[in-house]
């Protein structure tokens, strides 16, 4: 068969959604690329003129920095540890309440489920939180990154879409084999629910890395910080960090010129880069998870 002629005017078109859609992608794309080229510009040069599409006098300085400030080693392997054990946890958790809420034969099924969406838009407040975080001890308790997470209502809805489009065959042909409801979830219908898994993983994952207020709130060990909370007194205290810089002061490394604005610039890229440079390893499954678990059932 030969290609179907375009008409003029469907050529035009076709030009004007390139055209559109390129600038949006533009649009997206140049803060994160701003961001990225201002970080790794030389202060000096940043300051005397305006960085737009390359950096000035590229250098690596403004990262050994800001890596090197007061806690920031520290603060990163709390921040690793919350994202790696609190996303594992929500996802054990929040999976199997979802394979349990697909049992029909579950007493009182549809009410828990109810309960489950109401918790989506109604909650007690900011101050009963705190004095049951209190109350329970979790206070000045790594435990207090992990715990109130173990559990999400929206995720669950994902997971309990995709979990009722499988095959009820499957699961009867394994009780017939002798299989119980955990070896049934752990050995079948995990592996084959691994797309909207992994799409929940980078939900779990960023919404771990990028939380602070529970930090601020509730955590005033000073060796329990995490990096975003750090970081971001560390983005209050940018002019005092560059003045420190300049004059070798504690917490900060003399002999090369930083300002304000490229701690700014690079604090966001250090936050940012750990959740870029996973995306692109779950973007297969994500969007295909996300799809299925919305619009099955």
């Amino acid at each position: 068969m030969g290609k179907r002629k375009i008409s003029g005017g469907e050529f035009v078109f076709q030009v004007c959604m390139v055209i559109l859609f390129s600038l949006l992608f533009l649009s997206c794309a140049y803060p994160f690329y701003y961001v990225f080229i201002a970080s790794i510009s030389n202060p000096e040069a940043a300051n005397r003129a305006m960085i737009t599409f390359y950096p000035l006098q590229p250098t690596l300085d403004n990262y050994r920095q800001v890596l090197r400030l007061n806690g920031m080693s520290k603060a990163f392997v709390v921040s690793l540890s919350r994202t790696v054990i609190g996303t594992a946890v929500t996802m054990f958790f929040t999976s199997i309440l979802a394979y349990t809420l697909t049992k029909r034969e579950l007493p009182l099924r549809r009410l828990f489920y109810s309960i489950a969406i109401v918790s989506m838009y109604i909650n007690a407040g900011l101050i009963p939180w705190y004095l049951t975080m209190r109350m329970i001890g979790l206070k000045d308790n790594f435990f207090v990154y992990i715990l109130p997470y173990a559990v999400s209502a929206y995720c669950m809805i994902l997971i309990k879409t995709y979990m009722e489009s499988v095959s009820a065959g499957i699961e009867e042909s394994a009780m017939i084999d002798g299989a119980g409801y955990f070896l049934i979830f752990w050995k079948i219908i995990i592996p084959i629910c691994k797309p909207v898994l992994a799409a929940v993983i980078v939900f779990t994952a960023v919404g771990q890395w990028n939380q602070w207020t529970d930090n601020l709130l509730l955590v005033n060990n000073m060796d329990l910080r995490t990096m975003q909370m750090i970081l971001m007194e560390y983005l209050n205290q940018a002019t005092n960090i560059a003045n420190q810089a300049r004059t070798g002061g504690a917490g900060a490394i003399s002999g090369s010129a930083i300002s304000p604005f490229t701690i700014r610039m690079t604090i966001t890229m250090v936050v940012t880069v750990p959740i870029l440079v996973v995306y692109p390893f779950m973007q297969k499954y994500f969007i295909s998870g996300i799809m299925i678990g919305s619009i099955k059932g």
